[in-house]
């Protein structure tokens, strides 16, 4: 190799060393920058998700009764009272209050619901059953279990329950699809009971009763706690 080579090829390594320390950092920069922005459309996201829609401009707070994990009672529910505007149809009522609990509480222990969930379409029909459309996270994602299961169920009803008095019963499909179970173990095939009307039986009159007969006894009983039940599959 002549000299002439020579002298080329140390100049071209050189050329190359200051281009890789000058590349180098704006290189590093950019990974950065990227990395910044990913996290903030994933927060922005996130924000938006929680945020009412919807509702009118200037509309009132209303209290928001939530329902995720209670911290202190393992295999339980607890709510969270939250004010935030609601609009006052139902089936977009419905829809904030279910994307907010798919949002999640500040601690992520407490989620009832997988955090990649959504909630694709909402309806209601004129009966009173709502049928909620969820993606295929809330399936594959959720810890397969009768009790996370019977959980996240539970989350979904007694929030419509507390917010939307117009539903009452669920249907939930997986992305768009009747589904056997939801993952595993809890039965989706059926509806689950939101609200239960009370029937009022009308007066009947009593026959007189005879003069010498003694004075009926008043008997009074607490009516048992109402308690959501689900048909459950065996694994």
């Amino acid at each position: 190799m002549t000299s002439r080579w020579r002298n080329r090829l140390l100049g071209l390594l050189v050329i190359a060393v200051v281009a890789a320390a000058i590349y180098v950092p704006v290189l590093r920069e950019r990974i950065r920058r990227a990395a910044r922005l990913q996290s903030q459309s994933i927060e922005q996201a996130r924000r938006e998700l929680s945020q009412p829609l919807g509702t009118e401009a200037g509309e009132a707070k209303v209290k928001t009764v939530l329902f995720w994990v209670s911290p202190e009672e393992d295999g339980a529910l607890t709510s969270v009272t939250v004010e935030m505007p609601l609009a006052r149809d139902p089936v977009v009522r419905a829809k904030q209050v279910l994307n907010i609990l798919l949002a999640g509480p500040v601690d992520a222990e407490l989620r009832t619901l997988p955090p990649d969930a959504a909630l694709l379409e909402f309806y209601l029909l004129p009966n009173g059953t709502a049928v909620a459309d969820f993606s295929q996270s809330l399936a594959t994602s959720l810890p397969s279990g009768i009790l996370s299961e019977k959980m996240a169920v539970d989350s979904i009803v007694r929030t419509l329950e507390a917010n939307v008095p117009e539903v009452q019963r669920l249907k939930i499909l997986i992305n768009g699809q009747e589904s056997e179970t939801l993952a595993g173990h809890l039965d989706l095939t059926g509806t689950f009971a939101v609200r239960v009307a009370t029937a009022v039986a009308a007066p009947v009159a009593a026959a007189p009763a005879p003069a010498n007969a003694p004075a009926p006894q008043k008997l009074t009983a607490e009516p048992p706690a109402g308690k959501l039940s689900a048909p459950v599959k065996k694994p």
